[in-house]
């Protein structure tokens, strides 16, 4: 294993005292998937204590994972590690669900068909058709950033492309959306703010950058806020699942389980087969037992 990654006998010494992997006399492949994991993280200065508290969050939260390190991946957002599963990413100590965007998203977010209907209604062809042309060259630009995100690049490289998508076509709600979540991971929550509601000033019906704003009004500590934009996001895409998953756990964090509960039940009606499906009926089934009163015992 030492001659396959640059890891020394005290590391590998170390990480099995901290449980990291497990003390064994042998490797196999899914060993150095997880020693690849740790690797990254170290190389990206995450403290072994920060790694241990995500170990144990995942474990806490999803008792039917074995080994987060070779089940999942994880990886680091800045001084914060996230992790992703069966594709979709989670803060491993919240269990907050983040979003990335999929290409049916990308799709809408580019075209505009009420704006080119009117630009030609109103005599305006050739002005939809060179609008077109720079919209394709945007979601150009938008897919390179959305690969070099992928493949770990520099933020600043990340960061210069979704701003060439959107000096091309200013009204690009995926290039700022993606913008404010760059930031959001890097904890320049001002930045962040201001790329989600740019982002709603190009689509005011998006409810992706109403979730990713609840997220980081959650983050700051404003429940309230955050809890405004998770049902604005709501009210306009009712079967938004990981939206009623967020709200459950801030009214669980809040003490009012009853309104937790009926939103793990939401919940679970649209994702009933996942891992995070797991991960609510898990949630659900605490509320219930706390709030169930005994009744008498009679002789």
């Amino acid at each position: 294993m030492r001659r396959l990654l640059p890891v020394s006998e005290r590391q590998l010494r170390s990480w099995e005292k901290q449980q990291f992997i497990a003390s064994t006399d042998s490797f196999g492949f899914p060993d150095l998937l997880a020693l690849k994991t740790l690797l990254a993280l170290r190389d990206n200065r995450i403290p072994a204590g920060e790694i241990r508290r995500t170990l144990e969050a995942i474990r806490a939260r999803m008792s039917d994972v074995g080994n987060p390190l070779t089940e999942m991946k994880l990886y680091s957002d800045g001084r914060r590690i996230r992790v992703q599963f069966e594709g979709r990413r989670m803060d491993a100590k919240t269990g907050q669900l983040l979003l990335d965007f999929d290409q049916a998203d990308i799709s809408r977010l580019l075209s505009f068909p009420g704006r080119d209907r009117a630009e030609e209604a109103g005599g305006g062809a050739s002005t939809a058709v060179a609008r077109h042309g720079r919209r394709a060259e945007a979601e150009m630009w938008f897919e390179r950033g959305l690969q070099l995100e992928q493949e770990g690049a520099p933020l600043d490289e990340v960061i210069t492309t979704y701003q060439k998508a959107l000096s091309i076509d200013p009204t690009s709600a995926g290039a700022l959306v993606n913008l404010g979540t760059v930031y959001f991971n890097a904890r320049a929550w001002r930045e962040a703010e201001r790329y989600y509601r740019d982002a709603l000033a190009a689509d005011p019906d998006y409810a992706l950058a109403h979730f990713n704003l609840g997220n980081l009004f959650d983050e700051m500590g404003e429940r309230a806020r955050a809890l405004q934009h998770y049902q604005t996001a709501l009210r306009l895409n009712p079967n938004y699942a990981d939206a009623h998953y967020n709200i459950a756990l801030l009214y669980q964090c809040v003490n009012q389980p009853l309104k937790a509960v009926r939103h793990w039940k939401a919940y679970l009606k649209l994702d009933p087969g996942s891992s995070w499906a797991a991960i609510a009926r898990r949630e659900l089934g605490k509320l219930r037992d706390a709030t169930i009163v005994p009744g008498a015992k009679n002789d």
